[in-house]
């Protein structure tokens, strides 16, 4: 009787023991289970996220760093550097007599304009009411029109009188209107203008010639 309950016991703890190591894998195998990684998801782009590339690339974004495209716009003052020519509307003339060559005048044309002006042939002077035209130097034209940007002056040169006497109708002028002509031969250039003249007068006669326009003065008295 003794022998069959002992047996028993035996039995019981051997099931006890058999129940407690199942309990303990699988206990390990759900430690394992929770220790493993969970695999990744991929993360939608939020609107932060561009922020987030801004500030890492200097905050230049693909529009940014686009090119500047500029339209050209036509210049208002494309013409400006074309020359006019010059006359009394956008000129100032002075009439200056010399001892040297001798019975000669300096005409000296400055431009007041804001463009550049050509002085095209010579100038067509006039004193007082003469009613004849100068005879001009052919030898004086110079190879080249000369062109004056604002403020820059030209000249030419005038031989009032015959140094041997051998001019006529001498007389003494009080009043000098210079003319000037256009980029063809005898055409008109333009205002008039009036160069005062010393107060006791200029001397001329017969004699009276007058030079093309010059870029220098000494070219004009040459």
């Amino acid at each position: 009787m003794r022998t069959f309950r002992h047996a028993r016991l035996l039995a019981a703890t051997g099931a006890a023991l058999a129940a407690l190591a199942l309990t303990a894998c699988d206990n390990g195998t759900g430690t394992e289970d929770e220790g493993r990684a969970e695999p990744s998801t991929t993360r939608t782009a939020q609107p932060d996220d561009k922020q987030t590339d801004d500030k890492e690339t200097g905050g230049q974004t693909e529009e940014a760093n686009k090119p500047n495209e500029q339209t050209a716009q036509p210049s208002s003052d494309a013409d400006s550097s074309e020359p006019v020519v010059c006359n009394g509307s956008n000129t100032k003339v002075t009439a200056q007599t010399v001892s040297r060559p001798l019975n000669h005048m300096l005409l000296t044309v400055t431009n007041t304009g804001s463009k550049p002006c050509s002085l095209p042939y010579y100038p067509l002077v006039r004193f007082d009411e003469m009613q004849w035209a100068p005879q001009v130097r052919e030898d004086s034209q110079p190879q080249a029109v000369p062109t004056l940007a604002p403020g820059e002056s030209g000249y030419a040169g005038v031989m009032l009188s015959a140094a041997d006497g051998s001019g006529e109708n001498g007389t003494t002028a009080k009043q000098l209107t210079v003319g000037f002509q256009g980029m063809e031969p005898g055409s008109d250039g333009g205002a008039t203008a009036t160069a005062p003249l010393p107060k006791k007068g200029v001397y001329y006669d017969s004699a009276l010639t007058v030079t093309y326009w010059q870029q220098e003065a000494e070219d004009a008295l040459n």
